[in-house]
């Protein structure tokens, strides 16, 4: 029997392929429905239909909530996993070598060794012989809810990384926990590798030791400065006493040091007293809010001053002095911290120069300290001096001068913030002039030959406040040109330029310079003029650099180099910057020439190379300044009155026999003999000068044949009145040749009623504060001064000075 073949139309299909439904024949659409196929499909569907929202436009490229949810779990099991790994992997390890602090070797530019610090000095106790305020006042400073708190914070660590990264300063959000685990078992190293090791030891060290324990090992393994590692060896660097026996305010104290152990010194660095002393009360206060002290007990407390520095012996001398600053500039200028700065083992080249730090402690010792006799005269007791000297060209710090001996005068003279600079800072407002082309108060433009009103106590015109400044002396001068007031350093002239020139733009000036913003007493005024900012010999010293560089400032440094372990730290960047206008700069610069060459400075003679300087002398002559500078060398040295005993600032007078210590007199000594010595080998070199128009000397009276000069519109006359003269033997008075101003004024170089007589008295004596003292050895008077019977040279150090009225002012 044969197949029968298949239908027409037959498909095969496979045996296990279940029969299919036969399906309706489809008609055609109808055109309505033809139409409707070619519409987009209805967003959502219709009733009843089960719709997806197809996404068009931007929202195609946006994730779905699918994928965020799959991105989100992934990463949350990523984190979970690398969590515990790091716990199963990280074990504690051993103490690491900080716990033994290492030696930090500093050295001089040419390599030779300057001192070696860092000897260990830490004694272990338990944490039950420490009193239970003072565990408390560390918890209060550091770490309030450790008790309470799990071994590691993420939400502290999250707001500190937030606050730093938004420039509100570097925070730590690090427990107790953390902190211990970084002082002994880490180190102090900023890496991303050693924050998260300290996580996970955290979290471990928690989980296995009691919070005693880890308090117990904080607190002794903890720097305090001073070079004391722990509580017990804190207790003995400040107080001297043991641990046991510190009170609840010295605990307080001490517990504010662990937040900035050399900032808040109030011994080595008194400028920080007042953060310190914050710092103080917000341990007490967080003491009082925790319920460790009653208010009644914290109204009681006050603050405990903390003992004198004791100076390893290996800094005696100025290697202490040298060391401390360089340490405070590398932790100022963050290139480490004083923690991680403490553990050692960092070889520190710096700048300063061998030959010219020897020259500079040699100058002060022959010129002021070998001439000092405390046991026969008590003013001597109270001297003291700093000096620096920098490389202009490139900021460069050459030598210090900071104190007779780091282990007996512990504060460093060079660097403090607690005396008037004086008439050093008018230069600073004479640049400010020149810089915003300021003009008198009836619209004369300001340069070196401009003419003032240099009466004693004028009153100043157009300030909002008033102020009827002082000359020293009482001397009332007349009309004189600016730099004739530079010369004798009169203070109505510069007091009525910075209003002239405007208070706020003199201190910008002088912040462009480079004295610190924050620097006490920095408050614009027409008195800023006379100098009653306090500003450090250093800040001074880098002012006068950017002058002696044409208006160039270039950031001073301590630093060559830092290494460890083969690796070199990474050091600031120092861009020079054209901080005033050279035009400023040299203009100003041409006007110190003056004051040396015939002025309160000529003591800087001596040097035997051409000169730029200011001399000043702070109120009740507690300080004596002389700020200079060749075209390659800036110094500044300073001579400042403090009694041994209690530290309170005091005056100079009667200091080395002298009536009257100015800054043309043992200042300038200093200076000169100094810059001769650091000099010594170099050709003398002239400053190259490019100078404001109009700030050229005027020219000799015309002869009565030739044709009178034409006046240029806001410019002085050539028929000013002439400089006072210096007295010669020739006139031997130093007046004014010709003067003739009635009533006060000059006649024949003397005076009638008390003006000045430009370095003579009739009765001040001008054989024992004239010519020869006046102008070789600063001038010191031997004579009184009356009401009538002014110098015209000043306290800063010219011929005839006399002892100063009760009433004393800044010169």
């Amino acid at each position: 029997m044969s197949d029968q073949s298949p239908p027409p139309g037959w498909i095969p299909r496979d045996p296990d392929t279940p029969p299919e439904v036969p399906q309706p024949r489809a008609e055609p659409p109808t055109p309505q429905q033809a139409q409707q196929a070619q519409q987009p499909p209805h967003q959502g569907g219709g009733p009843g239909k089960k719709g997806r929202r197809r996404r068009t436009g931007w929202r195609r490229f946006l994730p779905t909530w699918r994928m965020v949810l799959g991105t989100v779990l992934l990463i949350a099991l990523l984190i979970g996993g690398a969590l515990v790994a790091g716990y199963l992997l990280v074990d504690i390890p051993p103490a690491n070598a900080a716990a033994t602090a290492q030696s930090n070797v500093y050295l001089y530019s040419d390599g030779s060794q300057i001192a070696r610090d860092g000897e260990v000095n830490r004694v272990n106790v338990p944490l039950s012989q420490i009193p239970r305020t003072v565990q408390e006042a560390v918890l209060a400073a550091e770490d309030r809810d450790f008790y309470s708190e799990r071994a590691v914070d993420p939400k502290a660590m999250l707001r500190a990384a937030w606050n730093t990264a938004t420039g509100k300063g570097t925070q730590s959000g690090s427990t107790i926990t953390q902190q211990y685990v970084k002082n002994y078992y880490l180190g102090q190293e900023q890496t991303i590798k050693r924050k998260v090791k300290e996580f996970f030891i955290a979290i471990k060290l928690g989980r296995e030791k009691s919070k005693n324990y880890i308090l117990e090992g904080y607190l002794n393994t903890s720097y305090f400065g001073r070079n004391a590692y722990g509580i017990q060896a804190a207790a003995q660097a400040y107080y001297g006493k043991d641990v046991g026996k510190l009170t609840t305010a010295e605990g307080a104290y001490l517990a504010t040091l662990l937040n900035s152990p050399s900032a808040f010194d109030v011994v080595s660095h008194p400028q920080s007293r007042p953060r310190a002393l914050a710092r103080w009360n917000y341990v007490l206060d967080g003491m009082v809010k925790k319920g460790w002290l009653t208010p009644a007990e914290r109204a009681a407390t006050r603050f405990p001053e903390p003992g004198k520095v004791r100076a390893a012996a290996g800094l005696s001398g100025q290697r202490g002095y040298l060391v401390e600053a360089v340490k405070d500039y590398i932790v100022d200028n963050k290139i480490l911290d004083d923690k991680t700065l403490a553990e050692g083992g960092y070889r520190i080249t710096t700048t300063l120069d061998k030959r010219r730090q020897a020259a500079l402690v040699g100058a002060v010792n022959d010129q002021m300290v070998s001439k000092l006799e405390p046991d026969k005269r008590k003013a001597d007791r109270l001297v003291r001096a700093g000096g620096v000297s920098i490389d202009p060209a490139t900021g460069k710090v050459l030598a210090m001068y900071g104190g007779i001996d780091y282990t007996k005068q512990y504060v460093n003279n060079a660097t403090r913030h607690d005396y008037q600079v004086a008439s050093t800072f008018k230069p600073f407002v004479f640049a400010a002039a020149v810089e915003n082309d300021s003009r008198t108060q009836d619209g004369r433009r300001i340069t070196p030959n401009t003419i003032y009103n240099g009466d004693n106590k004028r009153p100043v015109v157009g300030g909002r406040i008033r102020f009827a400044p002082e000359n020293e002396g009482q001397v009332s001068y007349g009309n004189i040109s600016v730099n004739t007031a530079t010369d004798l350093s009169v203070n109505a002239v510069y007091a009525q330029m910075a209003v002239d020139v405007g208070t706020a733009k003199v201190k910008k000036t002088a912040i462009d310079l480079g004295i610190p913003e924050n620097t006490p007493n920095f408050v614009p005024g027409p008195a800023m003029a006379l100098g009653t900012l306090q500003a450090s010999v250093l800040d001074m010293t880098q002012a006068y650099a950017t002058l002696a560089d044409h208006g160039r400032r270039t950031p001073y440094t301590f630093l060559e180099k830092i290494t460890k372990g083969g690796a070199t730290i990474g050091l600031p960047q120092r861009t020079p910057t054209q901080a005033i206008s050279r035009e400023a700069a040299d203009t100003t610069t041409s006007m110190l020439v003056s004051v040396v060459d015939n002025g309160t400075g000529t003591a800087a003679l001596a040097a035997g190379h051409p000169a730029a300087g200011k001399t000043g002398t702070g109120e009740l002559d507690r300080s004596a300044w002389f700020a200079a500078y060749t075209p390659d060398l800036v110094t500044v040295i300073s001579m400042m009155g403090q009694d041994p005993d209690t530290g309170t600032l005091e005056s100079l007078y009667g200091a080395l026999g002298e009536a009257r210590i100015g800054g043309g007199g043992y200042p300038a000594r200093i200076w000169a003999a100094y810059t001769k010595t650091a000099l010594e080998g170099t050709d003398p070199v002239d400053f190259d000068l490019e100078l404001q128009p109009g700030a050229a000397p005027p020219p000799p009276p015309p002869s009565p044949e030739s044709n009178p000069p034409q006046e240029t519109p806001g410019e002085p006359s050539p028929s000013a009145p002439e400089r006072p003269t210096r007295p010669s033997p020739s006139n031997p008075t130093g007046g004014r040749n010709q003067g003739g101003q009635n009533n006060g004024g000059q006649n024949q170089g003397g005076q009638e009623n008390g003006g000045p007589a430009n370095g003579g008295q009739e009765n001040g004596g001008q054989d024992n504060g004239g010519t020869t003292q006046g102008g070789d050895q600063g001038g010191t008077t031997q004579g009184t001064q009356g009401s009538t019977q002014g110098s015209a040279q000043g306290s800063d150090g010219g011929p005839a000075e006399g002892l100063r009225p009760p009433s004393a002012f800044l010169e």
